[in-house]
């Protein structure tokens, strides 16, 4: 009979354990383990990280560190299915739409910065951008010093157009600078010899040299004039347990090789839908956080 007696207690005690456990779960995981459905937000055109197909599916590099995400919060929930579903959100609808729960992740190009980083958390960061510019090889343009003396164009009201006039002045570079209405423009103005080169973030320049009808005849310089700028998944603030899953998760990707793939598919391979080759091979910087993964916003901590 106290051999029963103790089973039954052994019984409770067990079923106690699993009731405290279910009810352990906080913030957005319980609310995933709750509805069985997780909701990605995605960006339409920011090319190749989030944009849509021919088919108006969102795809991209981000999107599939994302859906990486999905399945270790499945499997961290113990979930059979776990439904995926997507909103588009845009630069100034992300943040607000995150912090109000109607997006759990934000699968975008988004900068990760300490100013950013007072409403909303960050994964480990999955690209590193820099403000560079875009010459014709036949300039032989192999540094910033090269520009000495001649015109060089970058988009107004930019950081980029600022980051060249300080380097302008402190380098005494005495270069003429344009200011172009947009980045099409201002790519123009290289490819029609109005300017030997042209000063924006590298990821966009790449862009735009593969989209170009000769993209044989650009190259993306390696000085910067600014320092490496992280972009990284968003996810709520003040919620560890979560952070906690989604960290694991991009870590997993990144030093598991699988991170390597997944960035030679988007930016080294043709992609849909124009088959368009961005032709960016990963840099030294991003291999180091792939290797020791990290979320921070302060851009030194990547030189």
């Amino acid at each position: 009979m106290k051999r029963i007696h103790l089973i039954g207690y052994a019984l409770a005690a067990a079923l106690c354990a699993g009731q405290a456990n279910a009810q352990e779960l906080t913030g957005t995981l319980k609310s995933i383990k709750d509805t069985g459905a997780i909701t990605l937000g995605f960006r339409d055109s920011s090319i190749p990280f989030s944009y849509l197909d021919d088919n108006q599916k969102p795809i991209g590099y981000a999107m599939d560190i994302c859906y990486k995400i999905v399945d270790a919060v499945k499997k961290e929930l113990k979930l059979e299915k776990l439904e995926v579903k997507l909103n588009p959100v845009t630069s100034s609808t992300r943040i607000p739409l995150l912090a109000n729960g109607t997006i759990d992740l934000e699968c975008g190009s988004t900068t990760n910065n300490v100013e950013r980083q007072k409403q909303v958390a960050y994964t480990n960061t999955h690209f590193l951008t820099a403000s560079r510019y875009v010459s014709k090889k036949a300039s032989k343009i192999n540094s910033i010093d090269d520009l000495k003396g001649k015109s060089v164009v970058s988009t107004a009201g930019t950081t980029n157009i600022k980051q060249l006039t300080e380097a302008n002045g402190a380098r005494n570079l005495n270069v003429n600078i344009i200011p172009a209405k947009d980045h099409a423009e201002a790519f123009l103005m290289v490819e029609t010899d109005r300017a030997v080169a042209f000063v924006m973030d590298d990821i966009l320049l790449a862009s735009l040299i593969a989209g170009s009808k000769s993209p044989g005849d650009y190259v993306i310089s390696k000085d910067a004039f600014s320092k490496p700028e992280p972009y990284g998944i968003m996810l709520r603030k003040d919620d560890p347990a979560f952070k906690k899953v989604v960290d694991a998760a991009t870590a997993a990707v990144f030093t598991g090789g699988e991170g390597q793939k997944i960035y030679d598919k988007w930016f080294t391979q043709k992609i849909p839908p124009k088959g368009l080759n961005l032709n960016v091979p990963i840099g030294a910087e991003l291999k180091n956080q792939f290797a020791k993964p990290s979320d921070s916003p302060d851009p030194d901590f990547y030189k």
